[in-house]
C-alpha cells in the first residue's frame, strides 16, 4: 500500500532515501537537472537546498510503501503578487522498481488537491517531450502548451526537447 504525505522538514533517514531516489531516476535516464556520472555530493546538496526551501513555501510530497520512500514530487507556489493563483509541479521521481503501480499518478493528484485547497487555480510543469511522464500528464488531463527543441540535456549529455504543460484547477 502506497501512502502520500507532505514533509515539513527532512530527517537524516529521509535525506538519504531521497538521495537514493534521485540517483535511481538519473541512472534510469530521467532528465531532472543532473548529468552522468552522477556526483553524490551534488545530489546531497540538492536535497539540502530543498529542505531549506520548505520554510519558504515549497511543498515536498513523498510516496511511501512499507515505510520506504518510493517517490517524491515538489509543488512550488509562485511567490510573485501577480502569480498568486498558480504553482509549478517540479521534480517528480519514482523508483524504477515502483513504477507502473500508480505512484506518480497519486503524487500528481495529491499535489493538485493541495494546490486547489490553497486557492491555486493554475498549475504548470515541464518535462521531456515524448517521455512516459509527458504521456502521463496528458492522460491526467494536462494540456500541452508547447515544445522547445534542444532545451535540456539528458543524463548522457544529449540535448532533447522540453514540453510545457498546464492544468486549470477548481479552487478547493
Amino acid at each position: 500500500m502506497v501512502t502520500i504525505r507532505q514533509l515539513a522538514a527532512l530527517e537524516a533517514e529521509q535525506h538519504e532515501a531521497l538521495c537514493t531516489l534521485l540517483a535511481d531516476a538519473v541512472e534510469g535516464g530521467a532528465s531532472v537537472g543532473f548529468l552522468l556520472p552522477l556526483s553524490l555530493s551534488l545530489v546531497a546538496d540538492y536535497w539540502r537546498s530543498v529542505a531549506a526551501a520548505l520554510d519558504g513555501g515549497l511543498v515536498l510530497l513523498v510516496a511511501e510503501e512499507a515505510g520506504r520512500i518510493v517517490g517524491s514530487l515538489q509543488l512550488a507556489p509562485c511567490a510573485k503578487e501577480n502569480g498568486a493563483h498558480r504553482a509549478e509541479i517540479q521534480k517528480l521521481f519514482v523508483l524504477r522498481s515502483a513504477r507502473g503501480r500508480g505512484v506518480a499518478t497519486r503524487l500528481i493528484q495529491a499535489a493538485e488537491q493541495l494546490a486547489a485547497d490553497a486557492g491555486r487555480t493554475l498549475l504548470v510543469l515541464d518535462t521531456q517531450e515524448g517521455s512516459k511522464a509527458a504521456a502521463l500528464y496528458a492522460h491526467l488531463g494536462w494540456q500541452k502548451a508547447g515544445v522547445i527543441p534542444g532545451y535540456a540535456a539528458s543524463p548522457d549529455g544529449g540535448l532533447h526537447a522540453t514540453a510545457y504543460f498546464y492544468k486549470h484547477l477548481q479552487p478547493g
